[in-house]
């Protein structure tokens, strides 16, 4: 972060990936989170210090879902599986040890969100009757991959009362346009299908580019919806919203009294996770992309074989690492330890 003037090194991220309880083998994928986050680019603009309140959102596509026992099924946003706990954890711990972004200093967010902890997930590949996120953007189903983004906040979808995927993806597009995600000019959104809401959507012949584009046309708001919430113009300088009356106030374009909220389909990723037993879904406020290409990475997986991983495990020891917190550390223990230090 040259804003900082901070670096996270490959050394750096090991200690913290260990402090956070990560076994050795979920290096690599800590790793291609950590070159995800630098393609995207945001955080070197100061976003992870913002007041909004931002944390990294981690999805991994891949054997290595299996390899290391991600979790892509039930309860895939909540607790019990110690990679998708700690490969985020060990981020977080990151952000706080390396680039010292820690709250009431650097971090100046005003409510933040439990996204801060850690934010994994695995896409539920094998439940989803469409491609892989990974091999949309020119992976192979083979390779194993992470594509991190700056977020928000996670918004639930309690959808069980439709099979019509018109009134499904209604609900979605008027989740994604709510007026209390309408910061800038345009947004952009993850959209994570549990698998019921998937196969709806493919028994009735839409692929992910048919909900991309139906969410495009109808996440949208007219003007005086936006006038109600004081969001129907923006600034000149910033393109944030603002009132009309506002002196910096520049009006919005509006297409047949409607104001679209995403520049593009491809402002919204699509991906499958959770189980298969009801149409329970979410959308995921992101920073980014807005239009190009999310920035998928491979998972090198050769980085760590067996003689590197035992290697590695006596690099540790020397450093004075002495084990990871119990469980799945998802409370991050394991930054205790690194403040007795």
């Amino acid at each position: 972060m040259p804003q900082l003037n901070r670096a996270c090194t490959v050394r750096l991220a090991a200690i913290n990936a260990a402090l956070a309880g990560c076994r050795p083998e979920y290096f690599p994928v800590v790793l291609a989170a950590w070159e995800s986050l630098a393609a995207e680019g945001y955080p070197v603009k100061g976003i992870w210090q913002s007041t909004t309140g931002t944390a990294p959102f981690l999805i991994v596509n891949g054997p290595v879902r299996d390899r290391i026992g991600l979790n892509s099924q039930g309860n895939v946003f909540g607790s019990g599986f110690r990679a998708n706990a700690t490969i985020g954890r060990a981020i977080r711990l990151g952000v706080l040890n390396a680039f010292g972004l820690r709250p009431h200093e650097l971090d100046q967010a005003t409510q933040g969100t439990p996204a801060k902890y850690t934010f994994c997930i695995a896409e539920n590949e094998e439940e989803s009757p469409w491609p892989a996120l990974h091999t949309e953007f020119g992976l192979a189903a083979p390779d194993s991959a992470v594509t991190a983004m700056v977020i928000r906040s996670c918004v639930h979808i309690e959808a069980r009362h439709t099979r019509v995927p018109e009134q499904l993806a209604t609900d979605i597009a008027g989740t994604i346009s709510r007026t209390g995600a309408l910061i800038h000019e345009t947004i952009s959104a993850a959209v994570v299908l549990s698998p019921e809401h998937a196969r709806l959507f493919s028994v009735a012949g839409w692929g992910k580019p048919d909900l991309r584009q139906f969410l495009f046309d109808h996440a949208v708001r007219t003007r005086a919806e936006l006038a109600a919430a004081g969001k129907e113009a923006v600034s000149s300088r910033t393109r944030w919203r603002l009132p009309a009356d506002h002196p910096d106030a520049l009006p919005l374009a509006a297409e047949d009294g409607a104001i679209r909220v995403l520049k593009s389909p491809a402002a919204v990723l699509v991906v499958v996770a959770g189980a298969g037993n009801a149409g329970v879904s979410a959308v995921v406020e992101t920073f980014g992309p807005r239009g190009g290409p999310p920035p998928v990475t491979r998972v090198r997986l050769g980085r760590l074989p067996g003689l590197a991983r035992r290697r590695q495990r006596a690099r540790l020891d020397r450093l004075g690492y002495r084990g990871g917190p119990a469980g799945d550390a998802e409370l991050g223990a394991g930054a205790q330890q690194v403040r007795r230090r």
